[in-house]
This record gives C-alpha cells, sequence and structure tokens, in this order.
C-alpha cells in the first residue's frame, strides 16, 4: 500500500516536470498561452516521469552488468545543480556520435578544479553548465571507458535523464545507487512507476 504522503511528493514532481517542459515549449513558439494550462495537467495525468532503456557493455560494471540490462531511467528537463547531483548515474547524448546516448556516472560539475594523474595536464575548472562523467569499471583504459577523460567535459544539457532501477535477469534486479538527495527524490517516483514485470517483458536477454 502506498502510502498518502508519497503520492503527494509524486504529483509534486509530476507538475514540476510538466510545468517545465510546458514552458520549455512555450518559450520556443510551440505553443501558446491559452493552451499552456491544458498541456500542463494533460501531462500530469497522463505522462509519466520514466521510461525504460536497454543497455549493453563493460563500461559500467559491475553497476550494470557487461551482457547488459534494462534500466529505469527517470527523465530530467532541466539537468541543473538542484535536480542532479555528483554520483548519479545520468544518460546523456554522446558528446562524440550525436545519435548515440551513454550511461555514465556524473563525476564533477561547474565550479570543480580538475586535476589530471599526468604532471604534464595542467588543472581546470569546470565552467558554468559543465559536466565531468566517468565509467564505473575502474579497469578500462580511457580509451576503452570512452568518457570525459577521452572527450572532455560535456555540457549539462547532454543528460536526459538518471538511472534509478537496474534489471539483469528476472532474479537479479535493484535499485542504482546514486547520490542520497537524488536516492531520496526518486523514492516516491521509483515506488509508483517501477513495475519489474514489464522490465522483464522488455528486456532482451
Amino acid at each position: 500500500m502506498i502510502s498518502l504522503s508519497t503520492w503527494f511528493r509524486y504529483i509534486a514532481h509530476k507538475v514540476e516536470y510538466s510545468v517545465s517542459l510546458s514552458w520549455k515549449s512555450y518559450e520556443r513558439g510551440l505553443i501558446t498561452d491559452r493552451e499552456l494550462p491544458d498541456i500542463v495537467w494533460k501531462s500530469v495525468f497522463q505522462g509519466k516521469l520514466t521510461y525504460l532503456l536497454w543497455n549493453k557493455g563493460e563500461e559500467m560494471a559491475p553497476t550494470i552488468a557487461e551482457k547488459g540490462g534494462t534500466l529505469l531511467v527517470r527523465k530530467l528537463p532541466t539537468p541543473d545543480p538542484t535536480r542532479i547531483s555528483v554520483g548519479d548515474v545520468v544518460v546523456l547524448k554522446d558528446p562524440i556520435k550525436s545519435d548515440n546516448y551513454l550511461v555514465r556516472r556524473l563525476a564533477a560539475i561547474e565550479g570543480y578544479e580538475m586535476v589530471s594523474n599526468d604532471e604534464k595536464d595542467k588543472p581546470f575548472v569546470l565552467d558554468k553548465d559543465e559536466c565531468w562523467v566517468l565509467a564505473d569499471n575502474k579497469t578500462l583504459k580511457p580509451k576503452e571507458a570512452n568518457d570525459s577523460r577521452i572527450f572532455g567535459p560535456v555540457p549539462m544539457t547532454n543528460i536526459v535523464g538518471r538511472v534509478i532501477y537496474y534489471l539483469s535477469t528476472a532474479v537479479n534486479h535493484g535499485p542504482v545507487q546514486n547520490s542520497q538527495s537524488s536516492m531520496r527524490k526518486d523514492s516516491p517516483v521509483l515506488e509508483i512507476e517501477l513495475d519489474v514485470d514489464e522490465m522483464a517483458k522488455r528486456h532482451k536477454a
């Protein structure tokens, strides 16, 4: 039984997401001010805050198994430091292949000083709206990991979602370890929108 407080928190997240997304469309001239309220409420009552994504590869092992798995991803309309934190596993647009998406862990955001292990590389500070993402698999070389050590800082706007649940098999699944603040924010979304049976049906393994 889902508690009333969980439902209230969930609805608050839906309203925030719907308003943010609809306002973006309004600013771009895609909808009128008359259409704005209807689209907001339609999104609140009909839309979801998550989607399923298949991911395969050794880059995020052991968090995500090399053989692949189905991920439950929370949508993020505006990936700024108030909505996403260092330590979160995120889905982002590949800065090299624009039609591809990567799953990596957010390692640093604007204002962080980046210091290399190589003394030849000078330290630098991440600019506003920039972030640094890394693969979880520490055994891989930078080229194999394909993360910020290769392509450098990434615009925060490249981030489209946060991975909140992972299914490897019908009996091997569970929440993804993100920052404590993000896991608290995601808990009502996970409690209401998680459907393990549906994830298992969609699983490609």
